[in-house]
């Protein structure tokens, strides 16, 4: 039966459906799996993770809560940096930076130098002193709707030694 039923009854009989596995059964009891509220039955009740707590009565609460509240964070983050008003907190003048024309294969051509010098891409952004945003821009291909500047495109030509804009 499928997974995440609507708890209608189930084929024959007079229990009622889990909504986790599906099968019917008489006594079904309410848990809280993956952040839903279900009415599971009796083998499914261990996935219940209310029942997991500290010595306090809420460490998945907490851990959910925290994960959460990080997830805004870099949710935010990233909104915001499509505010035109951090180019002044970092010095960037997009008006003499200007992104050159780039060739049509620039994101892979990034990626495959990237690694071939063996560098993870917060490396290679630590090294040149770059934001690790605008260099996984470029590996996608995005550099244009990132508003990454020249100047990274021209720093990772140099120290990648490949050629990314079309002269």
């Amino acid at each position: 039966m499928p997974k995440y039923s609507t708890g209608g009854a189930g084929s024959g009989g007079g229990g009622q459906a889990c909504e986790l596995c599906g099968s019917t059964a008489d006594s079904l009891q309410d848990a809280n799996v993956a952040g839903a509220e279900l009415t599971v039955c009796p083998d499914c009740a261990s996935h219940d993770e209310s029942a997991v707590a500290d010595a306090d009565g809420d460490a998945a609460d907490a851990d959910r809560t925290q994960r959460a509240v990080e997830n805004q964070a870099q949710q935010f983050d990233a909104v915001t940096r499509g505010d035109s008003s951090h180019w002044e907190e970092d010095g960037t003048n997009y008006e003499t930076d200007q992104l050159p024309y780039l060739v049509s294969d620039y994101g892979e051509r990034v990626v495959r130098a990237r690694q071939d010098a063996g560098l993870q891409r917060s490396e290679l952004a630590a090294e040149l002193e770059i934001d690790d945003a605008d260099v996984l821009a470029v590996e996608q291909a995005r550099a244009t709707k990132a508003n990454v500047g020249g100047s990274v495109i021209a720093a990772l030509e140099d120290f990648l030694d490949v050629q990314l804009s079309d002269d």
